[in-house]
This record gives C-alpha cells, structure tokens and sequence, in this order.
C-alpha cells in the first residue's frame, strides 16, 4: 500500500516531535546521565508503533465535543471499535459491558 505524500509528511512531522519531545526530557537526559556516571554508556532504541485509520467524512465534519462525551445531549453514545478495546485491554483498562460497533 503506497502512502499519499501529505500523510508521509504528516508521519514525518510526527517521528521528529516525538524525537523532540525525548531529546529535549530533563528526566530522561538526567537517568542517562546517571548511567554513565556508574560507569556505562547508553544507547536507547525506542520503538513506537503508530497506526492510522482513514475516517469517514462524517467523522471528519462532526467531531465529538466536550458536552457529548459527558452526557450532555439528549442521549450521547460513545463508539467504540474492536481496535479501540484491544488498545485499552493492553493498557490494562476493562471497560465491562461495551461491544464494539
């Protein structure tokens, strides 16, 4: 499957925040630090997986609001995919009594 350029980027764009966000962690530079003052040196790989849905256009035009999620319409819903629960079971939340939709 070949990627359309704009979403490369975006990916792009994604990997060097992220590259950002780690190098620029005092707690991270300082748990380093304290690694190769006990005398070793430090290479950190990190693995992220990142996957990406194409929504449909009505998701695209109605995003969920604030007032939706907590139950401030007549009656709020919240969807829930095979892939979102499987996300949260390895995260360890049980969510009891939803199905995927």
């Amino acid at each position: 499957m070949q990627l359309d350029d704009d979403l490369k980027q975006l990916m792009k764009e994604l990997g060097a925040a992220i590259n950002d966000a780690l190098s620029d962690s005092e707690e991270i530079s300082e748990a380093i630090q304290n690694v190769r003052n006990a005398g070793y040196d430090v290479f950190l790989v990190l693995e992220a997986t990142i996957g990406f849905n194409k929504r449909s256009k009505t998701d695209q035009t109605e995003p969920a609001t604030a007032g939706a999620l907590k139950g401030g319409g007549a009656e709020s819903k919240l969807k829930i995919t095979a892939q979102d629960l499987k996300f949260l079971r390895s995260l360890k939340i049980s969510i009891d009594g939803l199905d995927p939709q």
